[in-house]
């Protein structure tokens, strides 16, 4: 990490209003400690408070099935060499029911190498929503601008609010891979992400 964690309690001198958002990023780990990302952010207590909120809604409060939405985060993890965000995301998008063929399709495709004739209907390891969502997380990730063929897959599988939802986890978690790669957040820069058989075996 380049910068000194911040202390995983408040300081004995801090405002009431920095307290709390202790306790509201406390209550949404629970039942885990702060992880490193956190302690990074309470450096600025109101941008740590305000990435809380934000991500809380992203992850608690959306529609689209929670195996698309973390194989894209997991998607941005590759794009971007984010080893801390891949090593937690794989994992949970295994648990949301990911399967690790289309988790390793994430890992190990190249960038923007699923084209809609690679990952069509017939696709032994995607299914076209999957496609869709990979073949849209690249061009935001590695373009930002989108392609109209490619937002019209998504029209054909998701409806308005879902393509909302997903659109802004793939610009949150490029967020969120932008603070953990350039700080070192976790210290895992110099280490390999994780295979797909290590994570099911962990599972």
């Amino acid at each position: 990490m380049r910068l000194p964690y911040a202390p995983s309690s408040p300081p004995a001198d801090s405002p009431p209003s920095v307290a709390d958002i202790y306790a509201r990023i406390a209550a949404r780990r629970r039942p885990r400690p702060l992880i490193p990302l956190d302690l990074t952010l309470l450096h600025s207590p109101p941008v740590a408070n305000g990435y809380n909120a934000f991500v809380s809604a992203l992850r608690t409060e959306t529609i689209v099935p929670a195996s698309l939405l973390e194989l894209a985060v997991c998607r941005v993890a590759i794009l971007t060499t984010a080893v801390y965000e891949w090593n937690i995301h794989a994992a949970l998008a295994l648990k949301a029911g990911l399967s690790p063929e289309a988790l390793e399709t994430a890992r190990s495709a190249p960038p923007r190498g699923l084209t809609a004739a690679s990952t069509g209907t017939g696709s032994e390891t995607l299914s076209e929503k999957e496609a869709a969502v990979l073949r849209y997380t690249d061009e935001a990730t590695l373009d930002v601008r989108v392609h109209h063929t490619t937002f019209e897959h998504l029209k054909i599988h998701f409806d308005d609010r879902e393509i909302l939802e997903l659109v802004t986890v793939v610009a949150g978690y490029n967020a969120v891979s932008r603070i953990l790669v350039p700080l070192d957040v976790g210290e895992n820069n110099d280490k390999a992400m994780k295979t797909v058989r290590e994570l099911v075996a962990e599972t």
